[in-house]
């Protein structure tokens, strides 16, 4: 019990929609500022969520097996978002849901056998190709089958988009009594000319296909012609954004490449500096998660790092695609399309037996680059690539631009939101116009009033140490109800050695990484008002780690407008914050009880000089509650210090104000009309947080699975 204030349990549990004189969803309040009764408070509905009888519905299906199925549902999902203000559109993986651990076990073996022994790979591709095993063994697949009968039956779905094959197994085996499905049924084939026959056995009313190849393969093996679209690979709708005014300016003085280490890491050092010796070469490294590889590779091109720049794990990749002049990576079916989207020339280092091998295809018959068979070979290909005035890149370049589709996933999603409307032939209605040419509002108007919110102002995403990209996490928060969220990634002091260390590895986001994150956010700003009027404001968590729990400590920056340097002193750092008309938060300032790390404890240590700078101090993280922060009559906030699904399960902050980012933050200064609360889930969903992330957790017209249908 936090001494001090006014405290009361009432343990409500509620909908997501709210409804006047109920808390959000999953909220059980304990703590109240003593301003105000929780009697007096009320709740409006939120501005902006549609009446899902109204709304047209999409699901769309994907699983984890390879990053193609995701990133084509994914980005489906946006691209529709985007074009269609009256559509439900959710994503589900329901390998994850219903096979949970055992379904994460088998996608660890398969991409250990697809990345150490590819060829054994290759020959059991093959083998299921040409054999009836997946025919006669994908209809066992009971759990599946029954969780997607109970959401059909629950959820109605006007359209179901399939990114991976499987589950048109499934819709054949639910459906095979019956004459006419009440859907359409849709199959976005993520492989090219290589294309497996588990794509293709069963029936779809419709095959998208990424290219006129991959159509002539779905067409000889007796798909209706009529039936198979090459509408281009679902890239991000951002390429088609980014191309429509962008100009690459062919290789001059300075040649930039992109190096994506997905293999050969033990090599990686050596070609790295044989391509630096090209004196006009400027290289971008992508590590991915291999934060160890990530500080063996800065430490190593060092001298060169006015020409290098060492990345992580990007969400920046259309970007850093338009603006290179070649690629160096791995036959990945996503990413060659991204290439393809980008009019970025390729050199594939690497290309698995089976569903790569007709990427590598593509490349080659289409002429949009070189196969590098032989590690050894790469700094040789780069140099033919520019030879001459750069003769073979310009040849692969208007290649590319002839082939090109960026727009790819906004025509799919045109004729999917079409689908959904039967009656109007595709050819007479446009949906999609001009709308990428145009500008998105930020936020509609706001009702005035006042209302209860819930906040979460403290959490991280996979741009420094958490487990969620910024979508995953929005979409977590967001289907949960959630009124304002508040990312504060990590960034660390240089001028300190845990601080040097830190950034070394993946673990906290680097500087020249901010104006991505910063980017990043804005456009997952406006999607988040969009689909569920929730808040999303961009912040930092700035670590200032000492050797000693007295001489570190962590502030929080809420709603910053722009990067601000982490060596700046805690005075300097606070000021740049309010310059930025942010709010500066004191993070887990005392000593923790029941969460593992090092206690942060300068700025609790420096009250005296920094209580009346700070706006607010954190009286609980996660499950730990500070109860000298409520003895001190401090100013408070709680949070959750989110990095992976289970932290949702922790305290947060309610606040009765206006929904609205000014109003948000005067609410916390004056701290009135604030308590805490301790969120926890219906029971009906216990437990389910982890499963909910990969595929994202739904609200209804889609709920999740809870019964069998008859």
């Amino acid at each position: 019990m936090i001494v001090g204030f006014e405290a009361i349990t009432h343990g409500y549990t509620t909908s997501r929609l709210t409804s006047k004189g109920k808390i959000p969803k999953g909220c059980i309040v304990t703590h109240l500022s003593p301003a105000r009764h929780l009697s007096d408070m009320r709740i409006v509905e939120s501005v902006g969520i549609q009446d899902p009888s109204h709304m047209r519905k999409i699901l769309i299906l994907t699983a984890g097996f390879g990053n193609g199925h995701n990133a084509a549902a994914f980005n489906l999902r946006d691209a529709i978002d985007l074009v269609s203000e009256d559509a439900q559109v959710e994503v589900l993986d329901l390998f994850k849901i219903c096979y949970g651990k055992t379904n994460d076990l088998v996608k660890k073996f398969f991409l250990e056998v697809v990345e150490h022994a590819p060829k054994i790979w290759g020959g059991v591709y093959s083998m299921l190709d040409r054999s009836q095993f997946l025919n006669r063994h994908l209809k066992g697949l009971t759990k599946l089958k029954v969780a997607l009968c109970d959401i059909l039956k629950s959820s109605e779905p006007d359209v179901i988009v399939s990114t991976y094959p499987v589950y048109n197994y499934i819709l054949n085996e639910i459906y095979k009594d019956h004459h006419e499905r009440p859907f359409s049924q849709i199959t976005v084939v993520t492989d090219s000319i290589s294309i497996h026959s588990v794509w293709y056995n069963t029936p779809s009313d419709y095959f998208f296909v990424p290219n006129e190849l991959s159509r002539d393969v779905l067409i000889r093996n007796g798909i209706a012609a009529e039936k198979v679209l090459s509408y281009g690979f679902p890239v991000a709708p951002r390429f088609a954004e980014l191309r429509k005014d962008h100009q690459l300016q062919a290789p001059g003085e300075t040649k930039r490449i992109l190096y994506m280490i997905n293999h050969g890491k033990k090599k990686a050092g050596r070609i790295i500096e044989e391509l630096l010796e090209i004196p006009d070469v400027s290289l971008t490294i992508t590590c991915g998660t291999d934060a160890d590889l990530k500080g063996r590779l800065i430490e190593r091109t060092s001298p060169w790092q006015d020409r290098v720049q060492v990345l992580g794990w990007t969400n920046q990749m259309p970007e850093i695609l338009l603006n290179t002049h070649l690629v160096i990576a791995k036959a990945g079916g996503a990413f060659v399309q991204e290439c393809l989207a980008a009019c970025c020339p390729m050199l594939i280092n690497q290309v698995i037996p089976g569903q790569e091998e007709g990427n590598a295809q593509l490349v080659t018959k289409l002429n949009l680059g070189e196969i590098v068979e032989d590690d050894e070979d790469i700094v040789l290909a780069v140099q033919r690539a520019f030879a001459q005035n750069n003769e073979r890149w310009k040849t692969w370049r208007q290649a590319l631009i002839e082939n090109s589709r960026p727009d790819a996933s906004l025509r799919i999603a045109e004729f999917i939101l079409t689908e959904c409307e039967p009656h109007e032939p595709h050819s007479k209605k446009k949906i999609f116009t001009e709308k990428i040419n145009g500008s998105i509002t930020a936020f509609p108007s706001v009702l005035p009033s006042k209302s209860t919110l819930l906040c979460d102002f403290h959490t991280h995403t996979n741009y420094s140490d958490g487990k969620l990209t910024v979508p995953q996490l929005v979409d977590f928060y967001g289907s949960r109800g959630f009124d304002c969220l508040c990312v504060t990634d990590h960034v660390a002091e240089k001028k300190r050695l845990v601080g040097k260390l830190a950034n070394l590895s993946n673990l906290t986001l680097p500087w020249k990484q901010l104006p991505e994150y910063f980017d990043v956010l804005e456009r997952e700003r406006k999607r988040a008002w969009k689909k569920y009027s929730m808040l999303v404001m961009t912040g930092l968590e700035f670590n200032k780690d000492g050797m000693t729990k007295k001489t570190s400590s962590h502030l929080l920056g809420i709603d910053l407008k722009g990067p601000i340097h982490p060596d700046l002193d805690m005075k300097d750092l606070i000021e740049a914050i309010h310059e930025q008309k942010g709010l500066a938060i004191a993070s887990h300032p005392h000593e923790w009880k029941t969460s593992w790390g090092k206690n942060t404890l300068y700025l609790w240590e420096n009250q005296d000089k920094y209580a009346d700078l700070i706006d607010a101090w954190e009286i609980a993280n996660r499950n730990d509650i500070f109860n000298p922060v409520g003895l001190k009559r401090l100013p408070f906030v709680a949070n959750s210090d989110f990095h992976k699904p289970k932290h949702i399960y922790s305290w947060k902050t309610l606040l009765h104000c206006e929904k609205d980012p000014d109003a948000i933050k005067a609410c916390i200064r004056l701290n009135r009309d604030i308590s805490i609360t301790l969120y926890r889930d219906l029971p009906s969903m216990a437990g389910t947080a982890e499963q909910s992330v990969e595929p994202l957790a739904m609200d209804e017209p889609f709920p999740l699975p809870q019964t069998a249908c008859a």
